[in-house]
Formats: C-alpha cells, sequence, structure tokens
C-alpha cells in the first residue's frame, strides 16, 4: 500500500458523497487502532471520508487511511471502517492519525505548585520510569521517558543503547508520581483522602534507537529513542500522552525568553534520586553560548539540539536522563504541555551555576518519529 491508495481514494470524491450509495459490506476487519471494523467504500465510512475532504491531509493520517484499505470494488477504495464511529471534530477529537493532537495531549493542570519542587500527583500524566532488569533478576529505574501514544515512549537513545552490557531495558512504568507508595494518596486539612489509581507496568518489545545515535561519543547527538509497549495502555487522569511540537512556531524555535520545565526522579542536590517527581523551571540558552562553555570539554551542540538551565542548584541531573523539556504553549485557545526537548547531557555535578544542560531537540525528529510509529 502506498500513494497509490490516497490517490485512488481522492478520486472518488469526483463521483460520490458520503449518501450516494447505500451500504454494502465486503467482509469483517481490523482498523489500523485494532478496533473491530467492517470493510465498506470509503465513501460510506464518515470519519474516514470526512478526512479526505478536507484537502490536506497530514502524513500520520495518510499512513492512517492507507493502512485502513481493506480492498478495491469497481473503481472504489474499500476501507475498514469502525461502525458508529463519531465524524471527527478537529478542534475537539484527535487527529484520526496515530499521534494525539492538541487539546488531546499535554493536559494542563490547573493545580500544580506555583513555585515548588514537588508536583501534585496528577501532574505530567506523560511521565514514565524505564525499567532494566539486571543480574540477579533485580529491577531498578534508571532513566525517564514521555508517553507520546497509547503504545509509545518517547526517551534518550543512550538509555537504549549506552547502558551496562549486562543490563536489559525491559518495561516501563505509568501513573507513578511517589515511588515509595502504591497507590498515591495525600490527605486534604479536612482529613479526607484522595488517592491515584495504582501505576502501570508495561513490558517493552521493541526498543528504536535513532539510526545515527554514536553510542558514548562526548556530542551525544541524535540522542533520541522510541520505546514500544507490549500492549496499548488506556488513557485516564494519571496516564495520558504529552503533546509533540507539531505547530508552525515550534518546528526551528529554541524558545529563547520563554520559560521550560522539566520534570523526573533524578538525583536532586543531595546526590540522591526522589521518592517524588519533581520539577523545575528552566530558561533556553543560546546555542552560541551553550558551545562557548562547553567547548572545553570538546563538546558541540548542534541545531538539532538545544540549551537550558545553568543556574545554580536548579538543572536536570542524570536520573532524569531521557526525561521531558516542557513548553507551555496557546493553539486554538487551549493551553496544553509539548515536548520541547529530551534530557540528554549536562555538567557534573548538575545544577553548577554558568552549565546548562543540553536537550536533543525533538522538533527537528518529527518526520523520525512518524516514520516508526505503528498502530
Amino acid at each position: 500500500m502506498g500513494p497509490l491508495v490516497l490517490s485512488a481514494a481522492l478520486a472518488v470524491l469526483s463521483v460520490a458523497t458520503s449518501g450516494t450509495f447505500a451500504q454494502e459490506i465486503f467482509g469483517y476487519c481490523s482498523t489500523p487502532d485494532e478496533k473491530s471494523g467492517i470493510c465498506i467504500k470509503l465513501t460510506e465510512c464518515g470519519y474516514l471520508y470526512q478526512l479526505v475532504q478536507r484537502g490536506v491531509v497530514p502524513t500520520e493520517s495518510r499512513r492512517f487511511l492507507q493502512q485502513s484499505q481493506c480492498g478495491y470494488r469497481n473503481g472504489q477504495v474499500l476501507i475498514c471502517c469502525e461502525p458508529n464511529r463519531p465524524p471527527t471534530n478537529p478542534s475537539k477529537r484527535p487527529s484520526t492519525g496515530l499521534l494525539p493532537q492538541p487539546p488531546n495531549c499535554g493536559e494542563n493542570f490547573g493545580d500544580r505548585v506555583v513555585g515548588g519542587r514537588e508536583t501534585g500527583k496528577r501532574d505530567f500524566p506523560w511521565m514514565a520510569l524505564i525499567e532494566y532488569t539486571k543480574p540477579g533478576n533485580l529491577k531498578g529505574h534508571h532513566c525517564g521517558g514521555s508517553l507520546i501514544n497509547n503504545r509509545y515512549v518517547l526517551t534518550a537513545a543512550h538509555c537504549v543503547s549506552a547502558i551496562p552490557s549486562d543490563w536489559q531495558l525491559t518495561g516501563v512504568r505509568l501513573g507513578e508520581w511517589d515511588t515509595s507508595t502504591n497507590p498515591d494518596c495525600t490527605t486534604a486539612k479536612n482529613g479526607q483522602r484522595d488517592c491515584n489509581e495504582p501505576y502501570v507496568d508495561c513490558p517493552v518489545v521493541e526498543r528504536i534507537p535513532h539510526p545515527q545515535y554514536p553510542g558514548n561519543s562526548r556530542d551525544q547527538l541524535h540522542d533520541i529513542a522510541l520505546l514500544r509497549l507490549q500492549y496499548a495502555v488506556d488513557y485516564s487522569d494519571f496516564i495520558s500522552p504529552v503533546c509533540l511540537p507539531t505547530l508552525p512556531s515550534q518546528r526551528d524555535d529554541i524558545f529563547l525568553g520563554r520559560k521550560l520545565e522539566v520534570a523526573g526522579w533524578g538525583r536532586t542536590e543531595t546526590n540522591f534520586t526522589s521518592n517524588i517527581k519533581l520539577k523545575a523551571d528552566l530558561s533556553p540558552v543560546p546555542t552560541s553560548d551553550c558551545n562557548e562553555r562547553y567547548a572545553s570539554q570538546r563538546r558541540t551542540v548542534t541545531a538539532n539540539q538545544l540549551c537550558a538551565g545553568g543556574v545554580e542548584g536548579v538543572d536536570s541531573c542524570r536520573g532524569d536522563s531521557g526525561g521531558p523539556l516542557l513548553l507551555e504553549d496557546y493553539f486554538n485557545g487551549n493551553s496544553n504541555y509539548y515536548i520541547a526537548g529530551v534530557v540528554s547531557y549536562g555538567p557534573t555535578p548538575c545544577g553548577l551555576r554558568g552549565w546548562p544542560g543540553v536537550y536533543t531537540r525533538v522538533a527537528a525528529y518529527l518526520d523520525w518519529i512518524n516514520d516508526n510509529v505503528r498502530a
């Protein structure tokens, strides 16, 4: 299946509308997102036909259409259609493609702790802890990541490819806040107890580091990776995806003058990992200033990376590797969180004055991400 699928689909538009034919079923099938479907003419599948009618079809939606094809009859494309699925309203519902679009990602929580280091227990519901199995079947979490849809977590390539030879990346934990308790609960001043749902541990079945990641080189170029989960996770108030930086204004930006946030359970200023998810506000740093600082370490920062931080005591640290650098942004009146960067490397010890952290700039890898996710 390829471009011919979409071309044939578009050709149908000149001869039919969605109400022209009585529905004729050509068999049963599974949709690309693993829902039970029926094989019918494209013009009779409301939510997919509406997508084609919009004209310019995004890459992820085009791929979904191609993967939905279940046959060809009398010059018309047959599509695996989920019965009774409502038409897509782009301002209120997620894209038909595989990656969620705002406002169905990057939930902006209104009750986050302002100016504090601890997050609220429902904050950053896309945050993931990456599990490694070590000799003796010992398990530990030593990197972070971000859920970008119900089957994939985005992390750093060094969390996949630059780990000890006797470690194996085996799983991802979602819906976590305090690693010392399960479920996570807090008690209000009135004595009322409020609890999250228990965390979810999901096995990883595929590890996809960027093919140009150079391993343990100094510059850590292309330090980005995808993890495919064994099954599709259910979204909830405690587990949901972050938005990818797909807005035109985000494509080539390093967000100078904007406030960014980093979050994770990594090393703190006391050099211990935190049980509770933490966050910090960071300011972006010009690439030229970042290169000037790291020249003494013989490191070069490229346009596919960005720098942030450099304020004493405020930084991401090694335990946060692979975690998100976040940007709050607005689109169609909605405020959502977008993943601007993936934690790559920084100074040791972290949080040194004048030494910003270096992050993989996610917008530079959107095509690679789209090419490597599947239903």
